[in-house]
């Protein structure tokens, strides 16, 4: 293992992991720890790098793979009523505050309703303020399909949006 190359490839790819990290899990702290995790285990394997692809393509699939293992983890985990019941306590004023952007909980409630691809271009896009060129390195495909795919998605969003309005 380089210091010196793992070095140069935290500082040149540790801001779009992050990102990418975030717009799945909307949570900055779990974000961080990921990419952070990310980092170590490219350190760990970071010989067996071929090149196929772009070195942040091979960081956010591994940074992907954690985060499956995270929701694997989270789901076997069992927590008890009083604690669920707690913690929502203490998050009443929190939700309370992202209630009030009643606009922007119906555009994340009709961004769950996008097929899984055009769901995360628009999370890349809005929440990881991503360019379309990063958005397709990351997602595998060109810069003009990252385009697309969110124009399209958009469009479904301001049609969805109509309906709802006047529904």
């Amino acid at each position: 293992m380089d210091k010196q190359k793992v070095e140069k490839m935290y500082e040149e790819n540790a801001k779009a992991v992050y990102k990418y990290l975030f717009c799945l899990t909307h949570s900055a702290d779990l974000a961080e720890e990921l990419t952070q995790e990310t980092f170590y285990q490219a350190a760990k394997r970071i010989d067996g790098f071929r090149g196929e692809c772009k070195i942040s393509v091979w960081l956010c699939q591994i940074g992907k793979r954690l985060w499956y293992k995270e929701l694997e983890r989270q789901k076997r985990r069992m927590v008890p009523l009083a604690e669920v019941t707690e913690e929502l306590r203490s998050f009443e004023d929190i939700e309370n505050d992202y209630l009030l952007n009643v606009e922007k909980v119906e555009v994340f409630r009709m961004l769950h309703h996008l097929d899984e691809a055009t769901r995360e271009v628009m999370y890349l896009r809005l929440t990881g303020e991503l360019s379309f060129a990063e958005i397709g390195s990351i997602m595998g495909k060109t810069e003009n399909w990252a385009r697309v795919t969110f124009y399209r998605g958009k469009q479904r969003l301001m049609k969805g949006r109509e309906e709802w309005n006047n529904g």
